[in-house]
């Protein structure tokens, strides 16, 4: 079995969940601004996503869903999984976001499964608070370890494309590490490099 691990925000969707989230409160450009220092690694994931969460207190959670419902897919991201899944890989998704988001985008895409986080609300209206699986700048790594354990995969037949600094402890356990419009930070420790906003690339450098 062999198994690819993709990054959800800016990588199989093109943009960041929480970007979208915050316009509506008017906060995009500042939680804008925090996602991007978070993600060259400048800032702790954990606190950096805390932070930018509690921004978000009062959005209803209808409104999240709606949203969540309409991000933009990346150019060839559903080409890129169905090619895949042809080829014989698992196909998930990890996520410093929101469930509310890769869930949707797992069953459109066909993915075989979604780890990320749940935004906490109360009543149906968004507190400000998070939990979930993909709090930390650690979390990808660790999940990723958990699955190959659960699946018999080896790092060499595990692919992971991504675009952040909370992609690197998934690299770390990853044969074929692809960076896809990536920060310099997570560039330098991957085996391959896409510049261009085309997933379809991704299906050249795999096996």
């Amino acid at each position: 079995m062999k198994l690819v691990v993709f990054d959800f925000d800016s990588t199989l969707m093109d943009g960041e969940t929480i970007d979208f989230l915050a316009e509506p409160l008017g906060f995009k450009e500042r939680v804008a601004a925090i996602t991007e220092r978070a993600m060259r690694g400048e800032l702790d994931f954990f606190e950096s996503l805390v932070e930018r969460v509690s921004l978000l207190k009062g959005l209803p959670k209808e409104e999240v869903e709606a949203i969540c419902a309409r991000l933009p897919m990346m150019p060839g991201a559903e080409e890129t999984v169905r090619k895949l899944k042809e080829r014989g890989y698992k196909v998930v998704v990890f996520s410093g976001g929101f469930r509310s988001a890769t869930r949707p985008a797992a069953e459109k895409l066909g993915l075989d499964a979604d780890f990320a986080n749940v935004l906490h609300d109360k009543e149906g209206v968004l507190t400000g608070l998070v939990g979930g699986d993909m709090m930390f700048g650690f979390s990808k790594g660790e999940m990723l370890t958990r699955l190959q354990s659960l699946l018999g995969v080896s790092a060499a037949d595990t692919v992971a494309v991504g675009d952040g600094a909370n992609d690197l402890s998934m690299f770390a356990h990853a044969g074929t590490r692809i960076a896809f419009c990536a920060k310099e930070v997570l560039k330098k420790e991957a085996t391959a490099t896409v510049d261009e906003k085309d997933l379809t690339r991704v299906l050249e450098l795999v096996g």
